[in-house]
């Protein structure tokens, strides 16, 4: 069966109403130290996305005939894709999103589905592979950049600092969508496959770091709440975006929830609250999928080969243009 055929089988199932992970009776196993057992690798691909596309208008979940009439649309969109040529990212690199719900998008909150209206005047930095965006630093674009001076006119993701889906939060994105949950008694250890950062959570009540240190990833804290993993995380620093396109992180608060819903699923659910940057909450769930087998160190070397001959083609432009302008 062809590649596409079998991405194509995927997304409809995806996408079938009726299909739900979780089990109501479902109680989930216990570590040594008496906590849920949320170990192990897991992903969080998904079809469903971000937004709920205007054309849904108020329409949480799509109908058996919302599917049929979207099958067309989705063979014909992955095999666009396939077509790319070399060069680009056909649906080898691309993982695909496996056995999900019929939601119309994965925000939850606010009720249609989309992002909350921004603060007036809030940055965007949108960046993306086409020319700089104009813009001064600091630049909390993932892909792109300002200029080419230095390291700092480009995106974050181009330093290897962080950036796509290593959240947090968490938000499936084309490939490396996985995450490993290790735990202990007074710690949980969320590692990520993208940009391969490890965060620890002292799950021991202790205080938040001071409110003058921050950092890229924030302060995690975590306390079970019954059979739920709850993570608040603060003091993020000036250099990232809030979320999405949107401002910056620096007062931003994110509420994480894991939980075990059956053998094979935890529910990842995630809350922003930042009132710099939007006018209202976001909340948005995340399915992530039991994967069997182990997860290996992605190695990002942009930041260290990408960006030195980036920088060294800007300078010889420069040098060309000057000597034909002599």
């Amino acid at each position: 069966m062809r590649l596409a055929s079998l991405v194509f089988a995927a997304s409809m199932t995806a996408l079938m109403p009726g299909l739900v992970s979780a089990q109501d009776d479902y109680v989930a196993p216990r570590t040594e130290f008496g906590q849920p057992d949320l170990q192990g690798v897991w992903n969080f691909s998904s079809f469903i996305p971000l937004q709920r596309p205007a054309f849904f208008a108020d329409k949480k979940f799509l109908t058996e005939e919302d599917v049929a009439a979207l099958a067309a649309q989705t063979e014909a969109g992955l095999q666009a894709i396939n077509n790319i040529g070399v060069g680009g990212y056909n649906t080898f690199w691309i993982e695909m999103g496996g056995e999900g719900d019929n939601r119309t998008s994965l925000i939850t909150y606010p009720e249609n589905g989309r992002l909350p209206e921004t603060v007036e005047g809030v940055a965007v930095q949108v960046g993306g592979l086409g020319p700089d965006e104009p813009g001064t630093r600091p630049v909390r674009m993932v892909v792109g950049g300002i200029a080419k001076e230095g390291p700092e006119d480009r995106g974050i993701s181009e330093r290897c600092l962080v950036g796509f889906n290593a959240g947090p939060p968490f938000t499936p994105n084309l490939y490396n969508n996985n995450v490993q949950i290790v735990q202990n008694r007074d710690t949980v250890v969320i590692m990520t496959e993208m940009i391969h950062d490890a965060r620890i959570v002292p799950l021991d009540g202790r205080a938040h770091i001071d409110d003058t240190i921050r950092q890229w990833s924030g302060d995690s804290r975590g306390y079970f709440d019954g059979d739920t993993l709850v993570v608040e995380t603060r003091n993020f620093n000036d250099l990232t975006q809030s979320f999405g396109v949107y401002g910056s992180s620096l007062n931003k608060v994110l509420t994480e929830r894991f939980t075990r819903v059956d053998v094979y699923t935890v529910n990842y659910e995630f809350t922003i609250d930042d009132p710099s940057t939007f006018k209202d909450k976001i909340t948005a769930m995340v399915p992530m999928a039991k994967v069997d087998g182990l997860m290996y160190e992605y190695a990002c070397h942009e930041g260290n080969y990408g960006m030195l001959n980036t920088l060294r083609g800007a300078r010889m432009e420069e040098r060309r243009a000057l000597e034909e302008g002599q």
